[in-house]
């Protein structure tokens, strides 16, 4: 085994167990992450630098530094293709449970509690994240029965106040 051969092979164990550390304590590294030049992507690099250059070696007889310059190719380019196909889209996919009372106005809900003039019952609105369920109020101080569908129009004190939803088709 050459020397070139050892430096990518322990490059590469090297590497492999950083990147193990790296995802197990990857939520104290956090800060770190800024864009293109995060760790993920420099691990990668140096990874695929590792691995590539240690298969050319022993599958060609090339020189090493045509060796060493294609693993460089080779390695930019899965780089960049793990970063702007895998890395890119799993960062905006990023879905949050959280909701806000302002993001709930204009939803259509559902009376599981009647609601009765001057008074409170319970609604439930269904969302992407699940069912949530709330106090309310009639707007109007009006009555509305259980099961009726009922608009979110606005929300005072942790209590929604809502009208009773007429669908116009």
């Amino acid at each position: 085994m050459s020397d070139i051969e050892q430096v990518f092979l322990y490059g590469l164990i090297g590497i492999g167990l950083i990147t193990i550390l790296y995802v197990l304590f990857a939520d104290a590294i956090d800060g770190m992450d800024s864009g293109i030049f995060n760790p993920t992507t420099i691990l990668s690099f140096l990874l695929f630098i590792c691995a590539s250059g240690f298969i050319l070696l022993k599958l060609t007889d090339w020189d090493e530094k045509i060796v060493i310059l294609a693993a460089l190719i080779i390695s930019s380019i899965l780089t960049f293709l793990l970063y702007f196909f895998i890395l890119v889209p799993l960062a905006s996919a990023e879905v949050s449970t959280a909701y806000t009372n302002e993001s709930l106005q204009g939803q259509v809900g559902r009376v599981i509690i009647p609601i009765p003039s001057d008074g409170f019952g319970e609604i439930v609105i269904e969302t992407v994240n699940g069912v949530i369920s709330k106090r309310a109020a009639g707007y109007d101080n009006e009555e509305i029965e259980y099961d009726k569908q009922v608009l979110i129009i606005d929300f005072d004190n942790g209590t929604f106040l809502v009208k009773e939803y007429v669908p116009l088709v």
